[in-house]
């Protein structure tokens, strides 16, 4: 039978405060080190601790790095968590009194939200990172597919001829616009809870500004209330990641319904195809259900951190602390495999141009621009030159033949509409209903003609390097960080202050 006034409680040790411990060695102790450095720096700089203690503290958090291997340690319960071993590894080495000053004006609370944030900038930039890549295969690729003809779908039916190129950039138009989302939501993790201690901030004359320069954030997270009760920062970064998932699954779906037998205008190389291991004949292009899965496992890992903050109280709380942090991490996992894979996968792809193309004759996906022709070379209203359209179409249909072949059945729907002859000769009538013509003269901005693309792939770059650029201040400034703490840790390491 357990002693219940002795704390931790057995099961309690196992289910909550080892697995807490295990999490931390895995992902924050190189967070807490810094911030252990930032807050020294500090404290000595702002004249709250002599240099002499500066020193002593320095030398024996400098010591503990070198000496207490974390990974190997095993939670036992002596100490409640990792904060708490750092701790008690300073009192061996300076006792109580020295080794509790470092925690002067600061409390778990500031430090644990700062601790995530830090986390959270590390998994972000890879992850933002990964997408850079990916919108750069997108852009190369619709760059080289600018005039390679597919079959757009419309309510899963053929409805008009486009380009792969056209295509691949009204998808990383989207990723574009889900990456300012996301960079905005960057931008909340950069403001820096350390100063607000438990909740209020310190009666002691702290620097928040300098501290939270020395982490390399921002700025300060103003509010200290906010500090240890807000997550936004989580809500926002989490949902900004959901979305550039669900996005690109849908991109990842057309993939699949493309490379059916049924439709076969996308060919997947055989780096990339599986075989089955009982019909000869299959080629199964798996990577794309993997990536499928992946993107829904990572926007349902979204969706659980945000959740979780739901109904939970406007203070400090482990709902969105240690564990729930440590759970999320997952999501970057998962999401950057997704990415990886898929900026793998869409260079490697090409369309099928015989597929195209007959699928374009079959479903008639021309018979818009007919229309089109009509009314400017005709001068008739839209309404009619849709029914001739409509009318020429169906017959092709019902004789399963090119509407290129059609002629005739083009000009029998013209008399019968207008009750004259038309302008259009044989060669205008095949001009019209080609489908590189269709594409062609669909050069207004956004369209699909080569000059289109051209100037939207241009307009997309430009919008790709102000973001990247955005993003390499932000590094800039971090690297200048790390570089400003660690000169100022190493300063109080070889100044005694005697």
């Amino acid at each position: 039978m357990s002693d219940n006034s002795v704390f931790p409680h057995p099961v309690y040790k196992d289910t909550v405060l080892a697995p807490l411990f295990e999490g931390a060695k895995a992902h924050h102790v190189d967070a807490f080190r810094r911030i252990n450095q930032a807050h020294l720096v500090m404290l000595v700089e702002e004249g709250i601790l002599p240099q002499s203690t500066g020193h002593k503290l320095a030398t024996a958090l400098r010591a503990i790095d070198e000496e207490v291997d974390v990974q190997s340690l095993t939670y036992t319960g002596e100490v409640e968590d990792y904060f708490f071993l750092v701790e008690a590894e300073l009192k061996k080495r300076l006792g109580p009194d020295l080794a509790g000053a470092l925690h002067t004006a600061r409390s778990r609370n500031d430090m644990d939200h700062t601790v995530f944030k830090l986390g959270l900038q590390k998994r972000a930039d890879e992850l933002i990172r990964s997408l850079y890549s990916l919108v750069q295969a997108m852009h190369e690729t619709a760059a080289r597919e600018k005039e390679t003809l597919i079959v757009a779908y419309t309510h899963g039916q053929p409805a008009q001829p486009s380009t792969f190129g056209h295509y691949l950039l009204a998808a990383s138009e989207v990723l574009l616009r889900d990456l300012d989302r996301l960079m905005l939501a960057r931008h909340q993790i950069e403001k820096c809870p350390m100063g607000a201690a438990a909740i209020t901030t310190s009666g002691f004359p702290i620097s928040r500004t300098y501290i939270a320069e020395l982490l390399g954030f921002e700025a300060p997270l103003e509010n200290a209330y906010g500090c240890i009760a807000s997550v936004d920062y989580i809500t926002g970064l989490y949902s900004a990641i959901k979305l550039i998932f669900v996005h690109l699954g849908r991109v990842i779906q057309d993939f699949q319904f493309w490379s059916a037998f049924e439709v076969g205008q996308l060919y997947v190389p055989n780096a990339l195809v599986q075989i089955s291991s009982i019909m000869p004949q299959k080629r199964n292009p798996v990577p794309i259900e993997h990536m499928r899965h992946l993107c829904s496992v990572t926007a349902g890992r979204c969706d659980m951190m945000v959740n979780t903050m739901h109904n939970t109280p406007f203070t400090d709380m482990n709902d969105s602390e240690g564990e729930v942090q440590q759970a999320g991490y997952a999501t970057f996992e998962s999401g950057g495999r997704a990415i990886d894979l898929l900026a793998a996968f869409i260079p490697a792809l090409s369309i099928n141009e015989e597929r195209v193309a007959k699928t374009s004759d079959a479903a008639c996906i021309t018979i818009t621009e007919l229309a089109d022709t009509l009314v400017r070379e005709e001068s008739i209203s839209f309404r009619q030159a849709h029914e001739i359209a409509a009318a020429t179409a169906k017959k092709v249909i019902a004789d399963g033949k090119s509407l290129a072949e059609a002629y005739e059945d083009f000009h029998a729907a013209f008399e019968k509409m207008t009750e004259r002859d038309t302008h259009l000769n044989e060669a205008a009538y095949r001009k019209a209903v080609s489908a590189r013509h269709f594409v062609n003269v669909r050069k207004r901005f956004g369209g699909p003609a080569p000059v289109a693309i051209e100037d939207s792939l241009e307009r997309q770059i430009a919008h790709f390097d102000q973001l990247k650029t955005e993003f390499e201040h932000i590094q800039t400034r971090k690297n200048n960080a790390n570089q400003m703490r660690e000169k100022a840790f190493d300063a109080l390491l070889n100044n005694r202050g005697e």
